[in-house]
C-alpha cells in the first residue's frame, strides 16, 4: 500500500515569511568571519615578547606562501656588503586553500610614504600597513634556519574603493610558524656583488588581532 502526503498550498503570507527567513539567514552567514563560520580563533603559543597586549583578540588567520626578497648592498653598520631585506611577496590562504590576502612592501600614506609591510584583502582591497615591534628566534618555537617570528603593530589603514573594511580593524599582527626565508650565505661577500638579488621561498602564518568589544 502506498502512502501519500497531502500537499498544503502556501499562502502569500507563507511565501513572504519563507523569503524573509532565507534572506535573514544569508545575511547572518555573510557576517561570519571568512573561513571560520563564527568559531573564535585561539591565539597561538608564542614567546612572551610576542604576546599581543590584553584587550585584543584574533579574528583572522592566513597561511602565507611566497618569498623574502633581498638585495646586496654596502653594510651600513660596518665594512663590506650585506644582504638587505627589501620586502616580502606572498599570498595568504585560508584553511580551505582560498586566497584571502596579498602581502608585500609599499608606501604607507599615513606616514608620508614610509615603506612598510603591507597586507591587502583579495576581495575588498582594504589595506593595512604595520611595523615590527618585537621579534624572536627562540629555539623552543622557531625552526632552525627559519626567519624570526614577529609581533607587528598597524600604523596605517585604508578602506577599499567601495568601502571594504575587512582588514581595517586590525591593531596587531603576529607572524608565526615560519619556515625558510633567511638570507643566502653566498653571492654577497664582495663589493662587486652589490646589486645582486635573492628571492628566498618561505611560509608562515599571519594572525590578525582587533580590539575586544566592550560589553
Amino acid at each position: 500500500m502506498k502512502h501519500f502526503q497531502a500537499h498544503t498550498p502556501q499562502t502569500p503570507w507563507h511565501r513572504r515569511w519563507t523569503t524573509y527567513v532565507t534572506a535573514l539567514a544569508g545575511a547572518c552567514l555573510a557576517l561570519l568571519p571568512q573561513g571560520g563560520y563564527g568559531n573564535p580563533l585561539t591565539p597561538p603559543p608564542v614567546p612572551a615578547a610576542l604576546e599581543v597586549p590584553a584587550g585584543h583578540r584574533p579574528f583572522l588567520q592566513g597561511h602565507a606562501t611566497g618569498t623574502q626578497n633581498y638585495l646586496c648592498l654596502p653594510n651600513k653598520a660596518g665594512p663590506g656588503v650585506v644582504w638587505t631585506l627589501f620586502g616580502p611577496q606572498a599570498t595568504l590562504f585560508d584553511d580551505d586553500a582560498r586566497q584571502i590576502i596579498t602581502h608585500f612592501l609599499s608606501p604607507n600614506p599615513d606616514e608620508d610614504g614610509t615603506a612598510r609591510a603591507t597586507w591587502q584583502h583579495s576581495r575588498d582591497t582594504s589595506t593595512i600597513w604595520a611595523m615590527k615591534i618585537a621579534d624572536s628566534s627562540d629555539g623552543d618555537f622557531v625552526k632552525p634556519g627559519a626567519i624570526p617570528w614577529l609581533l607587528l603593530k598597524v600604523v596605517g589603514a585604508d578602506r577599499g574603493p567601495t568601502g571594504g573594511h575587512r582588514l581595517t580593524a586590525t591593531v596587531y599582527l603576529q607572524r608565526v610558524h615560519t619556515s625558510g626565508g633567511t638570507a643566502p650565505s653566498t653571492d654577497c661577500t664582495r663589493a662587486k656583488d652589490v646589486g645582486n638579488q635573492a628571492f628566498v621561498p618561505y611560509t608562515a602564518d599571519y594572525v590578525f588581532y582587533k580590539a575586544t568589544r566592550r560589553k
